[in-house]
């Protein structure tokens, strides 16, 4: 019982882990998104959809508003996710054709939904087949060798990504916590070697000590002067000794972890060789290596190196020193890794004894990562395996559907040109792609996946066997083993017995009270049937063949016990990184919340007449803040300065027309089109400063006030020219408000 426990306990980590590295991915979407939304907050430039779009990024998803779609688009759906999974290549071309502000939304749903269950052997192979289509047109459309990989582009991003999923982290976390902890422990460590700043150190250290400026040291030095003076360089001495040292034992323990390494990004590792020496017959070892130590240095480890705390390899941030440190160790490895280049840095080049002394190992290293079997033939029966299963489901939200579409849809002509490709097809049937929803209305749903065109077993059998000897009752008999060994593993008072039993263990599975080892029982028991029928197997020898392999592949496992303890331990740390990660990300997004929340209280009290202001001790309420205006400006000005650009009004009336502009609140007005001789306005227009900021920014010139077209940078102009002579008083809310976006958006009359 207690093992059958340990079994479930793991399946639910698996499901977890997957699950909280999806979130965790929307979470750094989110602080990425907010961080630019903030930046144009603090400038006052932020429009008012704008805000309303960063509120609505902190809901909730509320499942009693929005709707399912209906059952013709589910299944409709289902066999378009269900072809977008099994087909990776499509969404290789797909990944390709997107831009970098697209790429994210797409690799949240390809990296952790549509391939998804990371530990599940399928999805995880059809992934990596994806990666190897994208890696092969990477190579294919790159002219210079030494940008492949290098540059920001989605394929770089796509890789980055693949190494956030819970295989990588939990490999940070068992090779680099350790190493990391210790180095940050000795918080007064300085091992700074930039010479410039040592020098100023130096003297920041004499002034602090002395209350005096150094006698004959001048304060701003170049760089030259710096590294020429004697004190700093033997300060710099030691610290290059020790440094080296550091970062030795950093390389030795990533060595020595090479079999802890995920087998996906060994697998990777492994196509961009296989992909350079035939792109590239001429290149040697060392370029060849420069580009692996591109992905696992520059993509994977030393991101973690220099912020372990956004990997949770550590609590709290690193002091300045450590910190500088691990920035320090990270290039340290990455020049390993790359061919140096000092051009910028020059006082690294004092470092270079390290990538002397460790050139040959690291090479080493990184061709011994790419030494790791391929997965073609599990694949190929995985995905004969998906095609029987009735139970294919895909846990997705809306939009990642909607999304998903749209892309399809807009990039259907290079993805599927010919009308009787299937995703062409599939695309035709279910029709244009529905706008994103609100995200409280973003419920996630559990899609089922099927194909819709059900290939019969033996076309399936010649099209996914390259091997024209495997016929679909080998298939079977293969499906037929690997069920038997599931079975014995996952029933404990099976697994400890010495004889093998095959009908037992069927009818066991069959009759316990486990839904999936019925299913799985009732299945086997009709597979060896079939088999006998087809006298492939024969019962009266008991099954020996299979009986023979199903016992040398328990043997090859090994003692499962240990390795369910085992494994369980090593993914409850790993869950456990994961969600302080989770907590990390929700402690930054809480802060902006924070910030916004503020900002909102004090335009709140800068617009009310309640606001609160000290003097002294005491506080006093200010009066009711007044309405600006009106400021009345006649038809003629407006159109000699430029303003009116466009006019519905009769000439003989435009003499008695004049405009009213007032101000109720800071960065609101209203323009009243007014006749002489009556008391109402004609027109009235209420005006937001946000509004015309974005038009302007749009590029939108004209503004429409029906019998006027007014000039949008003019207008604006003359708002602050009107408005802004309350800039003196730093109290006011319009002067806070207005100003500081009249100074980012230059008008120009």
């Amino acid at each position: 019982m207690l093992f059958f426990l340990a079994q479930k306990r793991l399946r639910e980590l698996k499901s977890r882990i997957s699950a909280q590295s999806k979130k965790n991915f929307v979470l750094e979407r989110d602080v990425r998104y907010l961080d630019s939304r903030i930046a144009l907050l603090i400038a006052n430039r932020m429009a008012l959809d704008e805000k309303q779009e960063v509120e609505s990024t902190f809901e909730d998803t509320d499942s009693s508003e929005g709707t399912f779609p209906d059952d013709r688009k589910m299944q409709q759906y289902g066999n378009l996710f269900f072809l977008l999974q099994t087909e990776p290549r499509h969404i290789a071309v797909l990944c390709r054709l997107v831009s970098l502000t697209e790429i994210d939304t797409l690799l949240q749903t390809v990296m952790f939904t549509l391939y998804g269950n990371q530990y599940e052997s399928r999805e995880e192979h059809l992934l990596l087949t994806m990666f190897q289509s994208v890696l092969s047109a990477q190579f294919e459309t790159t002219l210079d060798f030494n940008s492949l990989l290098r540059a920001n582009t989605p394929v770089s991003r796509m890789m980055t990504t693949y190494t956030r999923r819970g295989p990588g982290q939990s490999y940070l976390k068992s090779v680099l916590s350790e190493r990391i902890n210790n180095l940050i422990e000795h918080k007064e460590l300085n091992l700074e070697i930039n010479p410039l700043k040592v020098y100023q150190q130096m003297i920041k250290k004499i002034e602090e000590d002395t209350n005096s400026l150094p006698q004959g040291l001048p304060r701003a030095v170049t760089p030259d002067v710096a590294a020429a003076n004697t004190d700093v360089q033997a300060m710099i001495a030691p610290r290059i000794k020790m440094l080296m040292e550091i970062a030795n034992s950093f390389l030795n323990t990533i060595i020595e972890s090479i079999d802890q390494v995920p087998y996906g990004i060994r697998w990777i590792c492994k196509q961009i060789r296989s992909l350079t020496k035939r792109k590239y017959p001429d290149a040697n070892e060392f370029a060849i290596c420069s580009l692996i130590g591109g992905f696992f240095f520059l993509r994977f480890v030393n991101p973690a190196i220099v912020t372990p705390q956004a990997y949770m390899l550590i609590e709290g941030i690193p002091g300045t020193h450590p910190r500088r440190t691990l920035t320090l160790i990270a290039k340290m490895l990455q020049n390993l890794a790359n061919k140096p280049s000092y051009a910028k840095e020059e006082y690294m080049s004092m470092l270079n004894p390290f990538v002397e002394n460790n050139k040959q190992r690291i090479n080493k290293f990184l061709m011994d990562l790419c030494e790791v079997g391929d997965f073609y033939e599990s694949l190929e029966m995985d995905q004969y395996m998906a095609l029987s299963k009735k139970d294919l489901v895909l846990n997705i939200t809306l939009n990642e559907i909607y999304n998903t579409h749209a892309l399809l849809i807009q990039h259907e002509e290079v993805l599927a040109p010919s009308e009787k490709s299937h995703l062409h097809i599939l695309l035709d049937d279910i029709g244009p792609a529905p706008p994103q929803v609100p995200r409280k209305e973003n419920k996630t749903i559990e899609l089922p996946l099927f194909s819709r065109w059900e290939t019969p077993i033996r076309d399936l059998a010649s099209a996914l066997m390259s091997d024209s000897s495997v016929t679909q009752y080998d298939i079977l008999y293969m499906e037929t083993k690997s069920i038997f060994v599931q079975l014995i593993r996952s029933i404990p008072r099976i697994s400890e017995q010495k004889q093998i039993d095959l009908p037992t263990i069927a009818e066991t599975a069959a009759t316990t009270k486990d839904a999936t080892l019925v299913r799985k029982g009732i299945k086997v028991k009709e597979m060896l049937r079939e088999l006998e029928e087809v006298q492939i197997m024969d019962r009266e020898d008991g099954y020996r063949l299979m009986t023979e392999e199903v016992a040398q592949e328990l043997a090859h496992l090994g003692n499962l016990r240990e390795k369910i303890t085992e494994e369980i331990r090593s993914l409850e740390a790993v869950y456990k990184t994961i969600c302080d990660h989770n907590n990390y990300l929700r402690s930054q997004l809480d802060s902006y919340k924070a910030y916004l929340q503020n900002v909102r209280q004090q335009t709140s009290t800068d617009l009310t007449s309640t606001s609160v202001v000290k003097v002294g001790d005491k506080e006093k309420k200010p009066a009711k803040m007044k309405v600006l205006g009106p400021y009345k400006f006649s038809y003629a000005q407006l159109e000699r300065d430029g303003i009116i650009v466009e006019s519905n009004v009769p000439d003989n009336r435009r003499q008695n027309i004049y405009f009213n502009i007032t101000s109720p609140i800071p960065g609101t007005f209203i323009i009243a089109l007014h006749y002489k001789g009556r008391d109402a306005a004609i027109l009235e227009m209420d005006l937001k400063l946000d509004d015309l900021l974005e038009k302007q920014q749009d590029n939108v010139m004209s503004l429409d006030l029906e019998y006027v077209q007014l000039n949008v940078p003019k207008i604006l102009q003359l708002l602050n020219k009107t408005f802004a002579k309350r800039k003196t008083d730093t109290s006011d809310a319009w002067g806070k408000l207005c100003l500081p976006i009249c100074v980012h958006y230059p008008i120009n009359g």
